[in-house]
């Protein structure tokens, strides 16, 4: 039989929590985190359970000391929803005594100050370590004039009447659990470090914080606190990812080795299933349409705890069966037949559902959207500027249209979107797609443009770099990319409905207008039209993208880059 040591008295929420991890489980009992910490070190126990976090409370700091001695490795948690009560023992003639003093576990207390605040503003508050004897205390020597606050079964258990339940709310802990052997990856964990006490740095910080950064790697938790003995700081850290991951172990040894350069000034923890403190609405996701981004996305989400189903044209689940056990269902097809699949599978999402579009073309797309489906069904659009081939979102463009109909669904899915580090902007369907006339649809003509305008003068494309300025050089890359990938993408931009097409259109008219003007030598007018589109743009607009221009030369310009050129 498994045996458990953690924080009494039995019925205490730790004794639960315990119990809900093991039922079979043998629960050895102590008064102090410390005691049962020690208990597991010894090999009295195979197993120890203490509390690390409280909604309410925050981080235990108790336990921030004692990880540092840990002899063993966190594996797991349990999070247990916390039910406090308040309780009392009235005399026998039945009067309703003032209550002056409220007794209860000092973390009890911390949890509790709201209410102990709002409703017995001048009680004295006595924080305790063990609650057993203060129970009894107050039974045997009739101190009708004190309330005890804890778990309703304990209150019970001593005879106490309820004098209020439940009287904190949203009020969870996590309990860790401390094991002798490592976890094995679940595919959805975190791992915990802490750092010995460091010698002073300048920057120490803000570097290790961004070994985790330029690796797309998240942090959950970060702590501070200044080593009791020496006073130097000590650094924990709990972040996404298993610790048998490469890239994860190679963060931990960089940091090591390159930032603290201390040897041995990192303590692993351990890797263990992920905890969310947060209320997740959703549990599962569909995608309809099997291609490289639907996958993409479907294994970001997985790596949030999220369920996902693919199912496309091969797939050996169907949409139809899919739809109906999902919470959220994503449309991520080639932009062409995003509205027909819309309509081909809108009606069947129910109540309570939602349905995000993933594509280009926003406004004929939604449009669909709100008129196929109920109208209780959530629906929200989102065009991510970036492709599958990338590893992190972060720093990456993501377009949102909200409609009347976004709710709480939708707002769970922006979320994950601004925690991967995406630049979130906010359109309206019309405004979406009269901007990515500009951002993708001009540009992607203009390559395509190019490139034939090359053919038909046999211009080599080895000739093209020895003769471009840096400038003139955008445009050639731009090509370049737009035609060494999926020709059909680039296709469908272009050929896509909505607002984007009068971008073009107006493009070519004034091109053909500029064009005549050189022809005619009209140098004077030409640079009239020039000042007066500089009237247009904003001095803080041309000044911003003149710096990242000759950021980009800088790039260009490098002598390592030039052989590419």
């Amino acid at each position: 039989m498994t045996r458990i040591a953690t924080l009494g008295p039995k019925s205490s929420d730790a004794y639960n929590a315990a119990k809900q991890y093991d039922p079979e489980a043998e629960i050895m009992l102590y008064n102090r985190a410390s005691d049962a910490v020690e208990a597991f070190t010894k090999g009295q126990t195979d197993l120890a359970l203490i509390p690390v976090y409280n909604t309410r409370e925050g981080e235990v700091k108790e336990y921030f000391r004692l990880v540092s001695k840990l002899d063993g490795y966190w594996i797991d948690n349990v999070v247990l929803p916390i039910h406090l009560s308040l309780g009392r023992v009235f005399p026998d003639d039945g009067s309703n005594v003032p209550i002056d003093v409220v007794v209860g576990r000092t973390s009890v207390l911390r949890q509790c100050e709201d209410y102990i605040d709002s409703n017995f503003p001048h009680a004295t508050l006595m924080g305790v370590t063990s609650i057993d004897k203060p129970f009894q205390d107050i039974i045997d020597k009739q101190r009708y004039s004190h309330a005890v606050i804890d778990s309703e079964e304990l209150v019970k258990s001593y005879g106490f009447n309820l004098a209020e339940r439940e009287v904190v709310s949203h009020n969870r802990t996590r309990f860790a659990v401390i094991g002798k052997k490592p976890a094995e990856s679940t595919g959805y964990d975190a791992t915990a470090l802490i750092t010995r006490p460091l010698n002073d740095r300048v920057g120490m910080l803000a570097d290790i914080l961004g070994e985790f950064t330029r690796r797309g790697i998240n942090i959950q938790d970060l702590q501070s606190e200044n080593d009791i003995q020496t006073q130097k700081l000590r650094i924990y850290i709990e972040f996404e990812g298993h610790i048998n991951q490469k890239e994860l172990a190679d963060t931990v040894d960089s940091l090591e080795n390159n930032v603290i350069q201390e040897t041995g000034s990192i303590k692993l923890l351990g890797s263990f299933p992920r905890v969310d403190m947060r209320v997740k609405k959703i549990k599962s996701f569909g995608f309809i349409g099997s291609g490289d981004m639907s996958l993409w996305f479907a294994d970001k989400l997985q790596h949030e705890g999220y369920e996902t189903t693919v199912t496309g044209r091969t797939s050996e689940i169907r949409p139809e069966q899919m739809i109906r056990e999902v919470d959220v269902v994503v449309i991520c097809v080639p932009i062409s037949v995003t509205a027909d699949t819309i309509k081909k599978y809108g009606a069947m999402l129910q109540a309570g559902q939602a349905l995000i579009i993933l594509a280009g073309e926003s406004e004929n797309t939604l449009q669909t959207a709100m008129t196929v489906t109920d109208p209780a069904v959530e629906i929200m659009f989102v065009h991510n500027l970036w492709g599958p081939q990338i590893l992190s979102m972060k720093d990456k463009n993501a377009i949102v249209v909200r409609t009347p109909r976004s709710g709480s669904f939708c707002s769970e899915f922006e979320a994950f979107l601004y925690k991967h580090g995406a630049d979130i902007y906010h359109d309206s369907a019309q405004k979406h797609d009269l901007l990515m006339g500009v951002g993708q649809k001009l540009p992607t003509t203009i390559s395509v443009a190019l490139a034939k305008t090359l053919a038909k003068h046999a211009i080599g494309c080895d000739d093209i770099g020895s003769h471009s300025t840096l400038t003139s050089l955008y445009g050639i890359l731009a090509m370049a990319r737009v035609h060494n990938q999926n020709p059909r993408t680039y296709a469908e931009i272009m050929a896509t409905k909505g607002d984007g097409r009068k971008i073009v259109k107006t493009f070519a008219e004034n091109l053909l207008e500029i064009v005549k003007m050189a022809e005619n030598e009209d140098i004077h007018g030409i640079c009239e039209l020039m000042e007066k589109n500089k009237d247009f743009m904003t001095p803080e607009f041309l000044q911003a993208r003149m710096k990242q221009a000759k950021a980009v030369d800088n790039v260009l310009s490098d002598g390592g880059l030039k052989t590419y050129i």
